[in-house]
């Protein structure tokens, strides 16, 4: 036990994203496992949290024309749509790679605010499959926010190139 924190101590130290110990001795047995995983689980974090950016923004580079004729019925001007892609697959591929984790990591918020809701408004659904859809689509990306907000307060960890530049300076 007290080697454990003795450990998280020492690996803490200089470390960007500060790990806290668990509230009680019992509930400890996970905290070196965490403090000696962190940097690949915020890795592996920010690479499923960006990729499905990437993804989703890839196809729609191609024809922004058409995105942006999609927004107006959504109450968004037409023009944003060449903000917003370039934005969604972009800033997917900053945060995989971790480069400017933290500012990335606002405008994604921003990003996926506006999507969320004036996309998967599921509330205005009478059809009920069509209403079941949307509700997914609203608490999954409600649940993205989360991953961005711990990201945000995190840092991108020591595997990335915010961490490399670091280094460098």
């Amino acid at each position: 036990m007290r080697t454990a924190q003795r450990k998280l101590r020492r690996l803490n130290r200089g470390h960007i994203m500060s790990m806290q110990n668990s509230s009680h001795p019992a509930l400890s047995a996970a905290d070196a496992l965490a403090a000696n995983t962190s940097d690949f689980l915020l890795l592996v974090g920010r690479i499923l949290l960006g990729w499905i950016f990437v993804r989703s923004g890839y196809g729609k580079l191609f024809n922004i024309d058409a995105v942006a004729a999609s927004f107006p019925p959504r109450g968004i001007p037409a023009f944003l749509a060449y903000v917003a892609v370039p934005a969604e697959f972009f800033g997917g591929i900053a945060l995989m790679l971790g480069l400017a984790t933290r500012y990335v990591v606002l405008v994604m918020v921003v990003f996926m605010l506006v999507a969320t809701f004036s996309s998967h408004r599921y509330w205005n659904f009478t059809d009920a499959a069509a209403r079941r859809a949307q509700d997914s689509s609203f608490y999954k990306n409600m649940a993205m926010l989360g991953g961005f907000f711990f990201l945000f307060a995190g840092g991108a960890g020591r595997l990335s190139v915010d961490a490399w530049l670091r280094k460098k300076s």
